[in-house]
């Protein structure tokens, strides 16, 4: 028999010894802050929190095997406040547009605690559609000239406020305006109460407003020829310490852009459901020839759009410098891509440019009962429309292809113009469908005009 004392510590021993691997175990914080209304960012945050994804590619053995993990997702309406909160410790990872994302970069590298890294991109438009300028829909206003004397809002500091800025200034409008600070709810809200002449923003407001009849685009940023993404930046220290997790948040993204690509109308619905964004205005820019592109591979256009962009940022907000090669850093992604079965230099080097990717395309009409139908003329497109119109039922929405950009435009909003065999053809702007009018003998006609005349069978 063990002597009392003996006893005693042997018991402690079995006691800590049974309790070591609930002791041992770790808890990792892993917080996402990301835009669920952004179009572009939604593979880096709602998808991957809805389908949890994430979770998916978690590592759970070696180092991790007693890990638990806790996972934390903040939605916000814009990049600024994730920046604040990451600086604070309590984001790990950020989504947000190119703007912001630069901002990101800048300040924790000025403040030295800690540094970002810019690790993946999430959608990106390559001439700039996504941002744009709006006016209210019945105004007189068409072109940025007849923006001179009036007031426009912005969100300062986003990529279409910095976009707009360029624009203004290339043309040498800037002095023509008051330009104000007011948040994406806020100008959407004054443009359908018409308290703003124009509101200037970033995808997918200026087609939110168009589908919603409150608002008319007169400019679009791909007009700009500026490029416009969104993508992920992480804690370099969380990065260095945890490098798997950051593998495992590429993966997740990498199969959220891809669930965008397999089936766009599922997941312009179920996005739709979870961020209150319409469906029909997600549709346009998750389907095919749609407005954003979901490719995660950071290129080297974008890290020179970034480069100037930080310029502009320095000169108009004083934004700190940026050592680029510090920050971009595509190493997690290009592991990810090769570990998943993918070639990334084919990824950098493949850009989509809708001017010739969309050409030829078919029109389309969403049918409350049937789905999506496509229509490989105008003139079928039109027909379509008239029968859905005799068979009583209005269509959730169309779309056509601008003629000129290939820019994919909801047919409620398009400008048209005839031709002289009887064929139409669809434009973003006024001017450009009027300019077609002329050269090609015919007139400019509406939407609307083009349905009527098109008899009930």
């Amino acid at each position: 028999m063990f002597p009392k004392a003996t006893l005693k510590n042997a018991l402690y021993a079995a006691t800590f010894l049974s309790m070591a691997p609930a002791l041992s175990a770790e808890t990792i914080t892993i917080g996402i802050g990301h835009q669920s209304t952004v179009t572009n960012t939604v593979p880096g945050g709602i998808i991957i929190e809805k389908l949890e994804l994430l979770e998916k590619y978690l590592p759970t053995d070696g180092d991790y095997a007693d890990v638990e993990y806790e996972i934390v997702y903040r939605d916000y309406t814009s990049g600024p406040p994730i920046t604040n909160q990451m600086i604070a410790g309590k984001l790990q990872f950020g989504v947000m547009g190119d703007y912001p994302l630069i901002v990101n970069g800048a300040t924790f590298q000025d403040q030295g605690n800690d540094e970002s890294l810019l690790i993946q991109i999430t959608g990106y438009n390559l001439k700039g559609t996504g941002n744009g300028v709006v006016v209210p829909v019945d105004s007189d206003v068409y072109t940025l000239e007849d923006l001179a004397g009036k007031s426009v809002s912005a969100p300062f500091g986003s990529a279409a406020w910095g976009m707009f800025l360029a624009v203004m200034d290339r043309e040498g409008l800037t002095d023509d305006i008051d330009l104000v600070n007011q948040s994406p709810p806020v100008g959407v809200n004054n443009i359908a109460v018409g308290r703003i002449d124009a509101h200037v923003d970033f995808t997918p407001w200026s087609e939110v407003m168009e589908f919603r009849g409150t608002g008319r685009k007169i400019y679009d940023g791909s007009e700009a020829l500026i490029p416009t993404f969104h993508g992920t930046v992480v804690l370099k220290s969380f990065a260095e310490e945890y490098p798997e997790i950051v593998d495992a948040y590429t993966k997740a993204t990498l199969e959220a852009q891809q669930w965008i690509a397999d089936d766009p109308l599922n997941a312009a619905i179920k996005v739709s459901e979870w961020t209150g964004i319409e469906k029909e205005v997600l549709y346009l820019y998750f389907s095919d020839g749609g407005i954003s592109t979901f490719e995660s591979s950071i290129k080297p256009q974008w890290v020179e759009s970034l480069k100037e962009s930080h310029a502009l940022l320095v000169r108009e907000r004083d934004v700190p410098a940026l050592d680029f090669d510090k920050w971009v850093d595509d190493s997690f992604i290009r592991a990810s891509v090769a570990e998943t079965g993918g070639d990334y230099e084919a990824m950098v080097s493949s850009v989509v440019d809708t001017a010739i990717a969309n050409e030829g395309k078919p029109a389309e009409i969403w049918h409350p009962r049937d789905g999506i139908s496509s229509y490989e003329t105008l003139p079928d497109f039109f027909n379509g429309l008239a029968t859905i119109r005799d068979t009583g039922f209005a269509p959730l929405a169309s779309y056509v292809y601008d003629a000129n950009s290939g820019l994919k435009l909801f047919g409620t909003s398009a400008f048209y113009a005839t031709d002289s065999d009887g064929g139409y053809a669809a434009f973003l702007k006024r001017a450009d469908a009027e300019a077609y009018a002329t050269a090609e003998g015919g007139a400019l006609t509406t939407y609307q005009d083009i349905i009527a005349s098109i008899a009930s069978q």
